[in-house]
């Protein structure tokens, strides 16, 4: 039996390296492929999937946004996230957004081929330092931290602003204006109480929300 899967990323050159690891990896599947959010969220309404592999970011809307109306639409179609961003990031989040799973573009080839494989057979993936960081969350979720307060977009903004981006820099990768990004950062210095952005950076290292 064919085994479906809808490629989500921005670049022609991994969905093509990712295609081929799944053939390898899977033999019988079928590859579907969307450069950016409108074309998978098209996708997904008009083709039946297997699975998903997303990555978060995309040229105008989010992969998060792929994911909440993905899992709000489709809840049983299991979605494994590959991103570049560490699971330190985004892990967590993305499994409470509702993914499948969530690996790094680091990972080696035939780890995607395990993660496939456990997510269609309706398990989850995830490394053993993800599901420590999880256990360690459901015992404090009566208090959660100030960055765990954000919406998504602002907390992707959040880490790139650690990361030493500037706004501009920021606007470019996500495909937003500069007024729209200063917009955020106006938005999360004041939910987390921070003066500037020298205050944000030290908060996102000791939090580790930077690598």
């Amino acid at each position: 039996m064919t085994t479906r899967v809808l490629l989500v990323d921005d670049h022609a050159v991994v969905r093509r390296g990712l295609a081929q690891i799944l053939t390898e990896e899977l033999g019988d599947v079928h590859v579907g492929e969307a450069a950016n959010a409108d074309a998978a969220l098209a996708a997904l309404a008009t083709d039946a999937w297997d699975a998903v592999i997303l990555d978060l970011t995309l040229p105008e809307k989010s992969g998060m946004e792929v994911l909440r109306i993905a899992h709000k639409e489709k809840p049983d179609l299991p979605v494994l996230v590959l991103s570049m961003h560490p699971e330190d990031q985004y892990g967590m989040r993305v499994l409470r957004a509702g993914a499948a799973g969530y690996m790094t573009k680091e990972s080696a080839p035939e780890e995607l081929g395990t993660a496939l494989r456990r997510i269609l057979a309706g398990g989850k993936y995830i490394s053993t330092a993800l599901a420590g960081r999880l256990a360690e969350q459901l015992m404090r979720d009566e208090n959660p931290t100030p960055h765990e307060l954000l919406s998504n977009r602002e907390y992707q903004v959040l880490c790139l602003l650690a990361r030493g981006k500037t706004v501009s820099a920021i606007g470019e990768e996500l495909k937003l204006s500069v007024k729209t990004i200063s917009t955020y950062r106006r938005r999360i210095l004041t939910k987390m109480s921070f003066r500037n952005s020298a205050e944000l950076m030290s908060y996102a290292l000791q939090h580790r929300l930077v690598p």
